[in-house]
């Protein structure tokens, strides 16, 4: 079977884009994507399109190959909530292992901060709650997430201090990285007395609404940069509304990174860093905790000790996460894996980290809904 690689990415500032609409992002990523594979048009041959809640096309994929000049034989949007960046590189190594394809290119861009009201995002996002039991009560992401937080806190002991480290560190990081939408430092006692959204959670626990796209090329070939492999993924799914989740204790992370792993032929002690999803402070700590990167209750302490720093043992979102890089949809999933592509590359300029063999992908869809996870190496 054949091997597959990230052979280039690209991306957008995020932010704010006035003027730009979803497929105007798309393209400037995807541009920059091929220009970075040094590839052309013509080599082409699979396109996976995240979907965009500003252009709910029923054919967002083609819609987008029209726009970019593209005639590929494989095109397929896909819609997994926040997973879907990751399940479109899964998707993309399975295609060029098999054959089916040669060049995958993966792209996603919404305009969410600039093309959309405050009020029509809240109704999109209280969308994925139940339409029987929860949609009625007014309820939106952010209470899901407020809602299951109360519960991991009570059950790990976990407190809205050590949920404020986690944001610090985002900021931290997203502050060396001229693209981020969040550069300002921020600190503890800020994250702590910012605006109450939803108990526990203010308004610094949450991630931004952001512009922004993001592409990356998917290859059977490596390509003549550093060899950026696609070594393992794994995904499960385990319900998806809140209040058919069984314990907050188990939301499917580990049994997705377990079967990431497994494929990859590596163990948990092998990674050396890690991209993980971060929607909410309180996403980032689950997540960490639950796949074994931090005991329950001690993903806080890990960053207390320096050990998730840029400079620690195992580097967290080194570009800020969507905490401070910012979320403008799949496209700010995607930038947990552009990132970890340059890092792993050695290509992240002023804030490139001590050399990594092995990275950790891993996002959420849903209110801990869908999980996928993806294993990188690098393999000279």
């Amino acid at each position: 079977m054949e091997k597959a690689y990230i052979v280039g990415v690209g991306g957008t500032r995020f932010g704010r884009h006035d003027g730009h609409t979803a497929l105007d992002l798309m393209a400037s990523a995807a541009e920059s994507a091929l220009a970075d594979a040094s590839m052309g048009r013509s080599e082409i041959d699979g396109v996976l399109c995240g979907y965009a809640t500003t252009l709910p096309h029923l054919m967002l994929s083609t819609l987008f190959c029209e726009r970019f000049s593209l005639q590929p034989v494989y095109a397929h949007a896909i819609q997994l909530g926040g997973a879907t960046g990751a399940a479109m590189l899964m998707l993309a190594a399975d295609l060029v292992r098999s054959g089916r394809c040669r060049n995958v290119l993966v792209v996603a861009g919404e305009n969410r901060l600039s093309g959309q009201s405050r009020d029509s995002s809240i109704q999109t996002l209280a969308q994925v709650g139940d339409q029987d039991h929860e949609v009625p009560n007014g309820a939106s992401v952010p209470a899901y997430y407020a809602l299951m937080a109360s519960r991991y806190m009570y059950e790990s002991g976990t407190s809205e201090e050590d949920l404020a480290t986690l944001a610090v560190l985002m900021r931290q990081n997203a502050s060396r990285h001229p693209d981020a939408h969040l550069q300002l430092p921020i600190t503890q006692e800020e994250v702590l007395a910012s605006k109450p959204i939803c108990a526990p959670l203010k308004m610094l626990d949450c991630c931004p609404i952001s512009d922004g796209g993001m592409a990356l090329v998917v290859s059977s070939r490596p390509g003549s940069g550093p060899r950026i492999m696609i070594r393992g993924a794994g995904q499960a799914h385990l319900h998806q509304h809140l209040t058919a989740m069984e314990t907050v204790m188990a939301c499917g992370a580990s049994q997705s990174a377990n079967r990431a792993l497994s494929e990859a032929g590596l163990g948990i002690e092998d990674i050396d860093y890690l991209a993980i999803y971060d929607s909410f402070t309180i996403t980032l700590a689950m997540l960490l905790e639950e796949i074994g990167f931090a005991p329950r209750g001690g993903a806080a302490q890990r960053v207390r000790n320096g050990d998730f720093a840029s400079d620690g043992a195992l580097p967290l979102n080194t570009h800020g996460g969507l905490l401070s890089f910012g979320h403008c949809g799949v496209a700010g999933g995607m930038g947990h894996i552009v990132e970890t592509y340059r890092q792993l590359s050695q290509r992240a300029g002023e804030r490139q980290i001590a050399p990594k063999s092995h990275a950790l992908l891993h996002a959420d869809g849903g209110v801990m809904s869908s999980h996928v996870s993806v294993v990188l190496s690098r393999s000279d």
